[in-house]
């Protein structure tokens, strides 16, 4: 499962040494996990490197806690008492759009689609290393706060206006028809990154490379999942598109107004 208790501790305890400095820049993290050992471990590992966190056992208090403060990121177990993760993940989602990193006890793919479905940024089966685990909140801790590397970093970039769609790269937010898009951090980076080379493919290849900063399985889903739920948010229909158009075999392309 997670790494051996001892190994851990030396792990942190060499964390300690080299991340005690950023204590004052502490990133606020909830864990909602009913294995209390797997989070002290979580907690163990990550507090020396920067990180806040709070932990809660049940589905119930993990909704009342997530609602409740201002989070960087959410650890999300499947199975939980009193309100399974995917029923906390929805009440979640109804006010927040705070990165979630979902736990699967067997890494199922039916888990893992239905959690993205539901608004997931990402997922781990409970085989995770601390590495990866470390690798992957800071991952969409940086897409949730735009401090994403570029070639423009230091520039402000355009506006991207298609039609009634106006997307706006330095604060990570868009509108529809003057109405605000609520997206989680890799809905916009998708949104953003189909609607930059409108008229033009995009592989599912590309996107993946583009948008979550991890290595994929040649046959892994999770685009399908999150342009489904773009084109629900964009009032869009997969068989007769105004934005996002499905390349059989190719990929995805966002569409021209004159298209």
């Amino acid at each position: 499962m997670f790494a051996e208790p001892r190994a851990l501790s030396l792990v942190s305890q060499q964390a300690m040494n080299t991340a005690g400095m950023k204590s004052s820049q502490q990133i606020r993290l909830l864990v909602i996990d009913d294995d209390k050992k797997l989070c002290r471990l979580i907690a163990d590992y990550l507090t020396p490197m920067g990180y806040e966190v709070t932990l809660v056992h049940t589905g119930p208090e993990g909704v009342e806690k997530a609602n409740g403060g201002a989070w960087s990121a959410v650890i999300l177990d499947v199975m939980l008492p009193g309100m399974d993760g995917f029923e906390v993940l929805k009440q979640i989602r109804k006010s927040s759009s705070v990165p979630v990193l979902m736990l699967t006890a067997r890494g199922d793919e039916a888990d893992r689609i239905v959690g993205l479905e539901i608004g997931a940024d990402d997922y781990l089966p409970k085989t995770f290393s601390t590495r990866e685990l470390l690798a992957r909140l800071r991952a969409v801790t940086r897409r949730a706060s735009g401090n994403v590397p570029s070639p423009e970093k230091d520039s402000r970039e355009a506006e991207i206006v298609v039609g009634k769609l106006h997307i706006d790269p330095n604060t990570r937010t868009a509108v529809f028809e003057d109405e605000p898009l609520s997206l989680t951090p890799v809905e916009y980076d998708l949104l953003a990154s189909l609607a930059r080379a409108r008229g033009r493919i995009k592989t599912r290849e590309q996107l993946l490379e583009e948008c979550r900063d991890r290595n994929y399985e040649v046959f892994d889903r999770s685009i399908d999942v999150h342009i489904s739920a773009l084109r629900k948010k964009l009032g869009d229909d997969a068989k007769e598109p105004r934005f996002i158009k499905t390349v059989r075999s190719a990929g995805y392309m966002f569409l021209r107004p004159e298209d």
